[in-house]
């Protein structure tokens, strides 16, 4: 295993995650994580995490909308006309169609950047990235499911 692997998991023991800073410590995490996995060029790197983190944003921004203008909506079903109800169920495709567009223009971008392995490579990291962080958080939390 490398230094890296080591540290990271050594990291990810460390990180509490009730506070405000832990958005940073967990996106520095996922960034050495994703780093170490790609074995990304300088060059490589240089061109990649431009393009990365302008779609995180953008990932960002779009999940951010849906959460104030939907998912709060959504919980209260019973209050809402029938024609809020299909206004916002429209609202709702259209998010998700956006998303959608936004996954394909990356996956695109991403694609001339880095070669389609290392592309692949990408996606099964951050889900691995996903699965041990969701494993931590439930190990500081007692093992609780």
């Amino acid at each position: 295993m490398n230094k890296i692997l080591v540290i990271l998991f050594l990291l990810f023991t460390t990180v509490s995650f009730g506070q405000r800073g832990n958005r940073e410590k967990i996106k520095s995490l996922k960034v050495a994580f994703i780093t170490d996995k790609l074995e990304l060029t300088s060059k490589e790197a240089q061109q990649f995490w431009p393009v990365y983190n302008k779609f995180e944003e953008e990932r960002e921004q779009l999940r951010k909308k849906e959460r104030t203008e939907i998912r709060e909506k959504i919980n209260d079903v019973p209050a809402l006309s029938d024609t809020e109800a299909e206004k916002l169920l429209t609202q709702f495709v259209q998010l998700k169609a956006a998303e959608e567009k936004l996954n394909t223009a990356y996956l695109n971008e991403i694609n001339k950047v880095l070669s389609t392995k290392k592309t692949l490579l990408l996606l099964s990291s951050e889900e691995e990235f996903k699965r041990r962080l969701l494993r931590q958080y439930r190990q500081n939390r007692g093992g609780r499911h």
